[in-house]
C-alpha cells in the first residue's frame, strides 16, 4: 500500500551546506500492518512523515500510497495523522474542539455527535468535555489529539510519538486501542522512541539512522528469538560470590543482582549449570536488552563504554 522506492531528501543548510535528510531509502508497508518507526533523534524520521503526508516532495527516487503520490492520495483520501506536539488552541473546549475536527475531516454533519462522543468514551474524555484545553494535563492533552486523529476512518493512520505523556494505565489501554483500529485494508505507521511499546503493538519495526534504512526488523518473528551474544542479568537468592567465580566479570548492579557480558546461550546455560551445582539458588535469568532493543542497539552502532552508552 506504500512504497518508498530509492526516496531521497536534501535540503540546504541557512549556511548553503547541502543536509541529506534521507537517502536511497526504500521500503514497502503492506495493508494490514501496524508498523513501528524507530531512530535516534536526527535520524530522518520526521523528513519521512513530512514526505509521507505530502508536506514534502522527495528530491529523488519515488514515493506512493495505493498507487499514488501522497499529497493526491490525502487530497482524495485523507490521513489520520496525530503530530509529536499536540497544539490545539486553548480556549477550545474539548468537545467542540473534537466537533470542529470532525468537521474539517469531511464527516458528514449527521455522524458527527455520533463520532465525537464515541471518541469521548474510547479516550476516556467523558469527564473533561467541557473543560478548555488550556486546562488539561498533558496526558489528557495527549489523548484529545489521540482523539481527533482518529475521528475518520481512513487507511492511512500516521501516529508520532502516541504515548508521550500518557500514564502507564493509558500507554496499556493504548494497545487496545491499535488493535481495534486494525483492518485488513489498513496501514498504521508508528514513530516512537519507546522500543518496548513498538515491540508490543508493531508487526514489523524499522530502524533508520542517518537518513538510510538500517534494518526491518520482523517483532514476531523477533520474539521467538533468543538474542545470540547479548548480555543477561542473573539474579540469585543473596548476594553470592559464586557468580563472579561462574561467569568472569560479572558486575553484580543490585542485591543479588548480575549483569554477565555477552556470552553465547550454551555458554550461559552452561554457566547457570554450575552455578547451581555449586549451591546457588537462581531467583530469575533475563537478558539486558529486549530482542528489539538488541536489534536497534546493532543497528545504529550503539555501544557501552564506561558504564554510559554512544553511538558510532
Amino acid at each position: 500500500m506504500i512504497v518508498f522506492d530509492q526516496v531521497g531528501k536534501r535540503y540546504r543548510s541557512w549556511q548553503g551546506r547541502e543536509v541529506r535528510a534521507l537517502e536511497d531509502f526504500s521500503l514497502e508497508i503492506a495493508p494490514g500492518e501496524v508498523f513501528g518507526l524507530a531512530g535516534p533523534n536526527g535520524a530522518g524520521k520526521s523528513t519521512l512523515i513530512s514526505l509521507l503526508l505530502g508536506f514534502l516532495g522527495p528530491s529523488t527516487g519515488m514515493l506512493q500510497i495505493d498507487g499514488l503520490a501522497p499529497r493526491r492520495y490525502v487530497e482524495r483520501h485523507g490521513v489520520s495523522y496525530l503530530s509529536e506536539l499536540v497544539n490545539i488552541p486553548p480556549a477550545w473546549r474539548v468537545t467542540s474542539a473534537l466537533r470542529r475536527y470532525a468537521i474539517l475531516a469531511g464527516l458528514p454533519s449527521h455522524e458527527v455527535h455520533a463520532r465525537v462522543e464515541s471518541m469521548l468514551e474510547t479516550l476516556g474524555l467523558e469527564e473533561h468535555r467541557s473543560k478548555r484545553v488550556r486546562q488539561l494535563s498533558k496526558g489528557n492533552l495527549q489523548r484529545l489529539g489521540l482523539a481527533q486523529a482518529l475521528l475518520g476512518e481512513e487507511r492511512v493512520i500516521v501516529l508520532d510519538e502516541p504515548t508521550h505523556g500518557l500514564d502507564p494505565v493509558w500507554t496499556q489501554r493504548f494497545r487496545d486501542v491499535v488493535d481495534q483500529l486494525r483492518r485488513p485494508d489498513r496501514v498504521i505507521l508508528i514513530a516512537s522512541h519507546n522500543l518496548d511499546e513498538l515491540a508490543r503493538l508493531a508487526d514489523r519495526v524499522a530502524i533508520i539512522d542517518r537518513g538510510r534504512l538500517q534494518r526491518v526488523v520482523d517483532v514476531r518473528a523477533n520474539e521467538r528469538t533468543v538474542t545470540e551474544g547479548a548480555p543477561y542479568r542473573i539474579v540469585v537468592a543473596s548476594s553470592d560470590t559464586r557468580v563472579g567465580d561462574v561467569f568472569p566479570g560479572a558486575r553484580e548492579v543490585a542485591s543479588g543482582e548480575f549483569e554477565v557480558r555477552a556470552l553465547s546461550l550454551a555458554d550461559i546455560n552452561a554457566g547457570l549449570v554450575r552455578l547451581m551445582q555449586s549451591g546457588a539458588l537462581v531467583r530469575a535469568v533475563y537478558p539486558v536488552h529486549s530482542p528489539l532493543e538488541q536489534q536497534f542497539r546493532e543497528a545504529v552502532g550503539v555501544q557501552v563504554s564506561a558504564g554510559r552508552e554512544e553511538s558510532r
